[in-house]
């Protein structure tokens, strides 16, 4: 099995989180998780982001930072996903 990188391990975070990986694929990440640290804390900060932004209510953001999110995500999600080859 080829061993994960951390760009890839980027990659596929959001996948993991939605338990939406393959067999395969999710043992590499967490085999990649169990030899790097540094992923380690990644994974832990996105949970983190998840569970505190999932806290927020429309009324706790403010207008021109709830305007700059929006466009930010829209922005974010017509950009076309391209995969990583290490």
């Amino acid at each position: 099995m080829k061993a994960l990188t951390c760009k890839e391990l980027v990659e596929l975070v959001t996948d993991y989180f939605e338990d939406a990986l393959p067999l395969t694929e999710r043992e590499r990440f967490e085999a990649h998780l169990k030899s790097c640290e540094g992923c380690v804390i990644y994974v832990e900060q996105m949970r983190q982001t998840i569970k505190l932004t999932g806290m927020l209510t429309e009324s706790d953001i403010q207008e021109p930072a709830r305007q700059k999110l929006l466009e930010t995500f829209r922005n974010w999600k017509d950009q076309p996903r391209t995969s990583s080859t290490g």
